[in-house]
């Protein structure tokens, strides 16, 4: 699989008199708040007291209608700077347009100026920059940080009419591949023999053995007997000891594998995890409050192909109809695309086991099946009553007519048209793709997904900055400033609601696990879940990685989940259920600001603000194995001289001085400094 593309490298920051070097060296030096800025109108705008973003703070609505005006706020030090302007284009009329923007305030500490300007209402996307200038220089800004030139790409979004769901930027989502959490129905084990797929034969195997299949029988067809009974006995794990209030189930639809990614029903819950009746008491006791938090359930949807043992197609001739592959008369025969039938067909990466659908023609009878009808799939389980919360897609970039490769036209008509599908039964129902780059085609317009599986933003940096391996857990090692560059740039791809809601994982299905690629050091879990938790974006945990559960490629990152582990006597479920009640103690960790405020290489250190207009939070983390005494630059959040700062981890508390705050943290550890 080839590496996602990293965010652009930072060029050298200006020097000014308070000195943060450059991008990539320790903060060295912070000198006192009172005598470090002084910022005059020279020539010269000062980058490190700028800031803007599209947090509660800076933009008045983050989600507007056509019919709100944007009014937004833009930071300068004091007395630096001339002017500010915000320059957008407006895809109505395909111009820019230029609104000076007024001095508003001084912040609480007297160090920034807050200069506001206000975009007009209308129903068309927008895209905009600021140019900030001192006398005859002039700096630009937009979401990848500050510019010597106007920039080309990266500016922030107005997308009006866009909302994502409330829940998934607010939520914890736990994942789980049903067969391997939890056994709640032994009734319903397939057991060895019990049939055979395609020649091969089923293999039962004992909870916590390996998950290989021994000889004569193949990986895809290994039970452990985990079902839908399992999760509803464990929702009390999962919303009580840990927190998490959003289940996605990895697919529970009939097919002949224990991955499920082969359907062979839409229609009807694997018997393997129960009934269609259980599904319905899950998605009740998830939404219950009598068990925990109120939850939200979300089905895996595999959209893009089916398994060839479905009546559609009938490869192995399981039913009495006559399926596409069968007969070139059959009434699904439109469903597929045959090259030269019946053998050769368009399939999913070249698994003829998992034959694609088409698309075809927008009333194709594929979409009415999948989205459009009343009782299609995807608006079937989200009434009643199932009443399910939303849809992850599945491959979904590959969707298409035709039998190609997706990532089309004709594919983002389909995720159009399917969004329009979803809203119309539950406009609060969450749409996020599997993507594995940059997903911005299909979240960027507002139309098509509300957020995506964050690989590029997430996964891939945070593996290679705390384990120095990537998720395919080859060695790919970064520093501190460019595990910050290339998470600015990847936010920079995306709408600020999107980025809320982009699904964060260390681990998931398809990849090694993070206890694995960490070397089974349970300290890097420690410290990748303290980011996990505090950074931008909906914490995604792939059953077990709360207690760094070990795995490599597939399919040993789908392990069975180790139940003595599940209690708050283990450390790294302690602080799991610590950081989620951390978490939904303040929204600024969940839809506020996100500020860098330190990369320093040498020690491993990297410091970060969320802030909202109630609290300001600065995170510290460590990546060294040993500990640190760090400076943090709280100034930069509006912190003043005297105020005292928490750490919600220990509860110590810490007084700022000169705009900072000293402490020491623990390596491969973090700190949550709040007030």
């Amino acid at each position: 699989m080839k590496r996602v593309k990293k965010g652009k490298k930072r060029t050298l920051m200006q020097t000014i008199a308070l000195s943060t070097l450059v991008l990539g060296t320790s903060l060295l030096y912070t000198p006192s708040v009172s005598s470090a800025y002084a910022a005059t109108n020279d020539n010269n705008v000062e980058w490190n007291g700028l800031f803007h973003d599209q947090g509660p703070v800076y933009d008045s609505v983050p989600e507007p209608t056509s019919v709100q005006s944007v009014t937004l706020k833009f930071r300068t030090f004091k007395g630096d700077t001339t002017g500010v302007n915000i320059k957008y284009y407006d895809t109505a009329d395909g111009l820019f347009h230029v609104i000076p923007m007024s001095w508003m305030s001084n912040d609480a500490t007297g160090t920034f100026d807050y200069w506001q300007g206000t975009i007009p209402a209308s129903s068309s996307q927008k895209y905009y920059r600021f140019q900030i200038t001192d006398g005859s220089s002039s700096v630009w800004y937009n979401a990848n940080g500050p510019s010597t030139s106007e920039p080309s790409s990266g500016d922030f979004y107005i997308v009006p009419n866009f909302k994502t769901p409330d829940w998934m930027k607010n939520g914890v989502m736990y994942q789980i591949f049903p067969d391997r959490f939890y056994n709640g129905d032994s009734s319903n084990d397939v057991q060895t023999n019990a049939y055979t797929y395609d020649g091969t034969p089923t293999e039962k195997k004992a909870w916590g053995s390996s998950v290989y299949a021994d000889s004569g029988y193949t990986n895809n067809l290994v039970f452990f007997g985990g079902d839908l009974a399992g999760v509803d006995q464990k929702l009390g794990y999962i919303k009580q000891t840990l927190g998490a209030n959003i289940i996605y189930l990895n697919p529970i639809f009939k097919s002949p594998s224990n991955h499920k990614y082969d359907t062979q029903d839409y229609m009807t819950v694997d018997p393997a995890f129960g009934t269609n009746a259980n599904l319905q008491t899950l998605s009740s006791d998830v939404h219950s409050t009598a068990n925990g938090p109120k939850g939200y359930l979300v089905l895996d949807g595999v959209f893009n192909h089916t398994g060839d043992s479905h009546v559609w197609f009938d490869k192995y001739n399981n039913f009495s109809s006559l399926g596409a592959y069968e007969s070139q008369s059959s009434q699904w025969s439109n469903y597929y695309t045959f090259q030269s039938w019946p053998n050769t067909y368009a399939s999913f990466l070249g698994f003829n086991s998992l034959p694609k659908l088409d698309y075809g023609a927008s009333d194709s009878p594929v979409r009415n099946q999948m989205y459009n009808n009343s009782d299609s799939v995807a608006k079937t389980y989200l009434k009643a009553p199932y009443n399910i919360d939303g849809w992850r897609l599945d491959a979904a970039q590959y969707t298409d007519a035709g039998g190609g490769n997706g990532s089309d036209a004709v594919n983002h008509q389909i995720w159009t048209e399917f969004r329009s599908a979803v809203k119309s039964v539950n406009a609060n129902a969450a749409i996020f793709g599997e993507y594995w780059g940059n997903a911005n085609p299909w979240t960027g317009q507002g139309n098509q997904w509300d957020s995506a599986t964050n690989f590029d933003g997430f996964t891939q940096p945070v593996s290679e900055w705390i384990t120095g391996k990537d998720y395919s857990n080859n060695a790919a090692s970064i520093p501190a400033s460019q595990f910050d560059s290339w998470l600015r740039g990847t936010r920079a791809n995306y709408p600020t609601n999107v980025q809320q809601a982009m699904s964060n994982h260390l681990s998931n299905h398809d990849i090694t696990r993070f206890g694995e690629r960490a070397g089974g050091d349970i300290w890097k879990t420690y410290l990748a879940l303290i980011f996990q938790m505090t950074y931008v974006g909906t914490p995604t945990i792939y059953y077990g990685d709360e207690y760094g559960i070990m795995g490599g490629a597939d399919p040993d990152n789908r392990r069975t989940f180790d139940w003595s582990q599940a209690t708050t006597s283990n450390g790294a479920v302690s602080l799991t259920q610590k950081l989620i009640s951390i978490r939904n103690q303040y929204p600024a960790l969940r839809t506020g600001s996100f500020m860098t405020l330190q990369t320093d290489d040498t020690n491993k250190i990297y410091s970060y603000g969320r802030f909202d207009t109630t609290n300001r939070i600065a995170v510290v983390l460590n990546n060294d194995s040993a500990s640190h005494t760090v400076t943090v630059p709280v100034w930069q959040l509006s912190m003043q001289n005297g105020s005292v700062v928490t750490d919600k981890l220990t509860g110590k508390t810490y007084t700022v001085q000169n705009g900072n705050v000293t402490f020491t943290v623990d390596g491969h550890y973090g700190a949550i400094l709040a007030q």
